[in-house]
C-alpha cells in the first residue's frame, strides 16, 4: 500500500522544504541518511535535510531566523531541554520528560515540540517481541535515561534499578520515577554488573562507559538495549550476543524515532521503515 498523506496535511512532492538535525557535536549523526532515504521513497523530490552544528547559546537565534520553507528539526544533545521555552506547544509525551527531540513548524507559523525517542524505544522493543518484562535495569542517567524510564513505564511490571555515578544523579532518577509512575531504585555505578542479570537492560551511557562490564555478562542474558550506534557493537553488546542474549542497538532506536519524525514533518504515513533502516546500515558499514 503506498504511503498516504494525512487529510489536510502534507506538501506536494515537488515543494521545496528544509529540515535538519541540530546539536553539538552533530557531525556523527546518521539522521540525514535516514531522512533523505525517506524523502526518496516518498517521492518528496524538493526536500532537503542537513546537519547543523548548534549549541544552546545559538539555538534561539537560529530558530528565530528560519523561513517558511522549514518543515522541522531533529534535536540531539544538548538541545532537547534548551528548546522548551522556544516552543508554542509540546506533546504530552515530551512534557512527561521535559525533553523535545522533534520540532515541527506548523502551517500557522507556530512551533510544536514532540519526543519520538520514547515511542521509538517502545516500537523497537515490540519489534523484537519485548512487550512486558518483570523487571529492568537502566545504566546511566540523563535525558536518554529519563526517556528510557518513560518507555519502561509501559512495559515493566516491577522494579527498575538505575545505576548511576553520583548522589545527585540518583536523586534525579528517583524523581523521574515518581513523576512517571515507575518503581525506581538507584544503585552506585560500581554495582552495575549486578544489573546485567535483569531481563531487560537499557544502557544509556556514552561510548566506553560500559566496556568494563563486558566480562560480567551472565551465562544466559536477557535483552540488552544499548543506545549507542557508533562504535558498534560495543564490547558489552558483543559479549551479550556471544552468550545468546538478544541485543538492540542505537540504530534500532534511531530508525524508529526517525520514522515518527518523518511522519510528523511531512504529513506522510507510513514512513518507509525498511528503506530508512537500509540507509542507516549502509552508512554505518561505510564508516
Amino acid at each position: 500500500m503506498p504511503p498516504q498523506a494525512d487529510e489536510g496535511a502534507g506538501p506536494g512532492t515537488g515543494a521545496a522544504r528544509r529540515a535538519a538535525v541540530l546539536g553539538s557535536p552533530v557531525a556523527h549523526s546518521l539522521s540525514p541518511q535516514l531522512h533523505l532515504a525517506a524523502y526518496r521513497a516518498l517521492g518528496l523530490s524538493g526536500w532537503t535535510y542537513e546537519r547543523i552544528e548548534t549549541d544552546e547559546a545559538a539555538l534561539p537565534g537560529f530558530i528565530d531566523g528560519l523561513g517558511p520553507e522549514w518543515a522541522g528539526l531533529s534535536l540531539t544533545m544538548p538541545l532537547k531541554r534548551a528548546v522548551l521555552p522556544l516552543l508554542d506547544r509540546i506533546s504530552d509525551t515530551a512534557a512527561s520528560v521535559d525533553a523535545v527531540n522533534t520540532v515541527v513548524f506548523e502551517a500557522d507559523g507556530s512551533r510544536s515540540g514532540d519526543n519520538t525517542d520514547i515511542p521509538g524505544l517502545l516500537t523497537a522493543l515490540a519489534e523484537r517481541g519485548v512487550t512486558r518484562v518483570p523487571a529492568a535495569a537502566v545504566l546511566g542517567a540523563g535525558a536518554t535515561a529519563s526517556s528510557a524510564l518513560a518507555a519502561l513505564s509501559h512495559v515493566c511490571d516491577g522494579e527498575v534499578v538505575a545505576y548511576v555515578r553520583s548522589a545527585a544523579r540518583a536523586a534525579e532518577m528517583r524523581g523521574w520515577g515518581e513523576r512517571l509512575g515507575v518503581d525506581v531504585r538507584t544503585a552506585p555505578w560500581d554495582e552495575a554488573a549486578e544489573g546485567l542479570r535483569a531481563p531487560l537492560v537499557v544502557a544509556t551511557t556514552p561510548a566506553g562507559s560500559t566496556d568494563a562490564l563486558a566480562d560480567a555478562v551472565p551465562e544466559a542474558p536477557g535483552t540488552l538495549f544499548d543506545v549507542l550506534y557508533e562504535p558498534w557493537p560495543t564490547p558489552l553488546a558483543a559479549r551479550w550476543a556471544a552468550r545468546g542474549g538478544q541485543v538492540l542497538g542505537g540504530l534500532d532506536l534511531l530508525v524508529h524515532q526517525a520514522v515518527l519524525q518523518v511522519e510528523r514533518m511531512t504529513g506522510r504515513r507510513p514512513a518507509p521503515l525498511a528503506a530508512m533502516r537500509e540507509a542507516g546500515e549502509a552508512a554505518l558499514a561505510a564508516r
